[in-house]
């Protein structure tokens, strides 16, 4: 019972955190300090909030995805494309 409890709570808080490379993370990471980072933070910045611009879940990014092979997608792509795309 303890687990399940802990589990929730693991997900729920999880669901309130800006996901990497959305528009909120973003905004996050631009006001967090450089050093701060870690090398995901700053690969995921560069693609997401620079380079091409696609927020995750955004039509846009789905249909990018998908024309990516799956082997290739990271685990948080994966999830977040099941998150936005799927469902």
């Amino acid at each position: 019972m303890k687990k399940a409890l802990v589990y929730s709570a693991i997900i729920l808080l999880a669901a309130c955190s800006a996901e990497p490379g959305s528009e909120k993370w973003c905004a996050a990471k631009k006001e967090q300090p450089k050093s701060e980072w870690s090398g995901s933070d700053v690969a995921t910045y560069a693609k997401h909030c620079l380079i091409d611009g696609l927020e995750v879940g955004s039509d846009a990014w789905c249909e990018e995805l998908a024309g990516k092979p799956k082997g290739e997608w990271t685990a948080d792509e994966a999830a977040s494309y099941a998150k936005h795309c799927v469902m």
